[in-house]
């Protein structure tokens, strides 16, 4: 696959076009690094990563059989980082019973000196509607951290609905679910593809 290769995109009705490309380790490494080592990312975990860190971090992923990156663009820019992976086989094994279907995700907004109001709920808006666009898909499973509100809001926003506290080895997390159903009573949306 090509780094220029889209492949979701939506359009925003007040933020304009989001879209979803392949990840590039080597290509986005020091993009990323200033990403996930900005102190408003301090739930990536990453922080005290260095650039080859991320490059190998990145490689790991791009290698996994469960486990998937991708960069988000705004109007054709890099704007966000999105990850799935299959909650049966990383992350959450044993912590939940995972159904055919079950997709997990992660996802980062980009650190910004102009913030744009609503763009973190268009971001994971984009996010879930590309997840959704595989019709494989019947339901996200996430695992933020519980001191994390900022994103149980958002979330719960796109469908979500938290189902219990787990305790992973590195955080405590709220464990949460959104069926396609559910995502496309709160936010009007389908995951149809581009």
């Amino acid at each position: 696959m090509s780094t220029t290769e889209i492949l979701y995109s939506r359009v925003d009705a007040d933020l304009g076009t989001f879209s979803v490309r392949p990840l590039d380790p080597f290509a986005d490494a020091e993009l990323l690094h200033g990403w996930i080592t900005h102190p408003k990312a301090s739930f990536w975990m990453m922080q005290d990563a260095s650039l080859p860190d991320v490059e190998r971090e990145y490689m790991r992923i791009a290698a996994h059989e469960h486990h998937r990156a991708f960069i988000g663009l705004h109007e054709g820019r890099p704007a966000f980082l999105m990850e799935t992976y299959d909650p049966g086989e990383l992350e959450l094994v044993g912590l939940y019973d995972a159904r055919p279907g079950d997709v997990g995700m992660h996802f980062l907004v980009a650190p910004s000196d102009t913030p744009l109001h609503g763009f973190t709920r268009a971001v994971i808006t984009t996010v879930m509607a590309a997840v959704f666009a595989d019709p494989a898909t019947e339901r996200v499973v996430v695992e933020p951290d519980v001191a994390n509100t900022a994103v149980h809001a958002l979330n719960e926003a796109v469908g979500f609905v938290p189902e219990r506290q787990v305790t992973k080895p590195e955080k405590e997390a709220l464990l949460s679910f959104c069926t396609r159903a559910q995502f496309e009573a709160a936010t009007g949306l389908t995951g149809a593809s581009i």
